[in-house]
């Protein structure tokens, strides 16, 4: 594919992914949207967390920003770096923890779609497409550390796009932000219905009391951060 704007809803076409590697879905598609709202072009800098396909860092390098794209997971590296290879587009993709590998840069814009979802061990799994969506008994693990790291890592004026579920707490999220004086909010919302890690789990989700009796949906929502 030539260096053309993705929409949206061709993001994941003609993509690759290795085994293990998490394939965009619904609230890719989500913080997609979200990123075309944003003012993206020739001279932005962005970075991605957790960029698993690389479908997002694509999208952005596809209106001409210079992307840097990390993954603790070696299989999406390689599967991001050969989806860039493949779509013809320029993309930086690291091997590492996000906080260590931008270390001293900043970027007028960061994305994140981190793992999200509520486990009931406290460590995170070091391996195993598990990775991707485990992060901690509340599934907030991660989401804490992108909100810490925030303020180091954007330009004065630089914008922070964070999707996740409504059940990890999306006032808490803008909370943390706003004691790190970012100017946070919630910009967007959407349902979708609970997919098989989330089932999977309904008894002790229910049990923790993150999720209601039968319920069904998960909300998801997109939150807004920009630095003063």
């Amino acid at each position: 594919m030539s260096c053309s704007v993705l929409s949206a809803d061709r993001l994941a076409t003609g993509l690759i992914a290795l085994p293990g590697v998490y394939r965009p879905q619904a609230d890719t598609r989500f913080l997609a949207a979200a990123l075309g709202d944003e003012d993206v072009g020739p001279g932005t800098e962005m970075l991605e967390i957790g960029t698993g396909t690389g479908a997002l860092a694509l999208h952005a390098a596809g209106r001409g920003a210079r992307v840097t794209a990390v993954d603790v997971s070696w299989s999406a590296v390689v599967t991001a770096r050969l989806n860039a290879l493949r779509r013809r587009l320029p993309l930086r993709v690291l091997h590492g923890d996000f906080a260590a590998r931008a270390a001293r840069r900043r970027f007028d814009l960061v994305i994140a779609n981190p793992p999200y979802v509520p486990a009931p061990q406290d460590r995170l799994p070091s391996h195993g497409p598990e990775r991707a969506w485990d992060a901690g008994p509340d599934g907030r693990v991660v989401i804490n550390r992108i909100c810490t790291a925030a303020p180091a890592l954007l330009r004065p004026g630089g914008v922070l796009l964070i999707v996740h579920s409504g059940m990890c707490g999306a006032e808490e999220t803008v909370d943390r932000l706003a004691e790190a004086r970012l100017a946070a909010e919630v910009t967007a919302t959407t349902s979708v219905p609970w997919g098989p890690v989330l089932r999977s789990r309904r008894a002790w989700l229910e049990s923790q009391g993150l999720a209601a009796e039968a319920e069904q949906r998960e909300e998801l929502v997109i939150i807004r951060a920009r630095h003063l």
